[in-house]
């Protein structure tokens, strides 16, 4: 079964869209693979503090305005997780498994519990419910932190940009292939759709 690995952080508002539309343009092409076998690039240990809900928010504010104004419809500040570790404890029981089509639904359900029903999945009783309808036992704290720093050690090495990054079979690497992301003149996030979005959209589905 054909695979694309994704190194991504579980609460990154544009790993969110990019997998959402390669999922949807999938669907639309009546395919059911290349799946998505998303691996942990770890933000909140990379900066060495949380994600920042208020410019988590910005980011948002500007992908629905430009390119997916069908996502974030649940996004809370007030809910949003304060660590992604709790979420990574059930990805990384995913991953345990070796089945790259339950990888890819528990990776799509944690996001789209924070971004689209305004969970707070930094909360275990959160997780371990969603863990559940896949039967699943989030790792432990100490077996979480070893698996996530396994990914992130191994991101680095093949040469991770952020999140997200995409790595094909034929040894395609693409950091957020699919969207520009800049600053205007007073800092606000402008972003649009790449040039080479419909290249790498076929790369994956040629």
């Amino acid at each position: 079964m054909r695979t694309v690995e994704v190194f991504a952080d579980v609460l990154c508002p544009f790993t969110h869209a990019g997998l959402r539309t390669l999922v949807d343009r999938r669907d639309r092409h009546g395919l059911t693979e290349p799946h998505l076998r998303i691996r942990a690039w770890p933000l909140e240990l990379i900066n060495g503090k949380p994600l920042d809900p208020h410019h988590v928010e910005a980011e948002i504010s500007a992908l629905r305005a430009s390119v997916r104004p069908d996502l974030f419809a649940g996004f809370s500040v007030d809910a949003f997780p304060t660590t992604s570790m709790a979420a990574f404890a059930v990805t990384a029981a995913a991953d345990r498994t070796g089945d790259s089509v339950l990888i890819e639904q528990v990776g799509l359900a944690l996001r789209n519990a924070v971004f689209e029903e305004g969970l707070d999945i930094g909360r275990p009783e959160v997780v371990e419910e969603i863990a559940g309808r896949f039967g699943l036992q989030p790792l432990d704290a100490e077996a979480t932190s070893t698996a996530v720093r396994a990914d992130w050690d191994e991101g680095r090495t093949r040469g991770v940009v952020g999140s997200p990054h995409f790595f094909t079979e034929d040894g395609g690497s693409w950091f957020c292939p699919s969207l520009a992301i800049s600053r205007d003149d007073v800092g606000n996030f402008v972003i649009a759709w790449k040039g080479d979005t419909e290249a790498f959209v076929d790369h994956v589905f040629g």
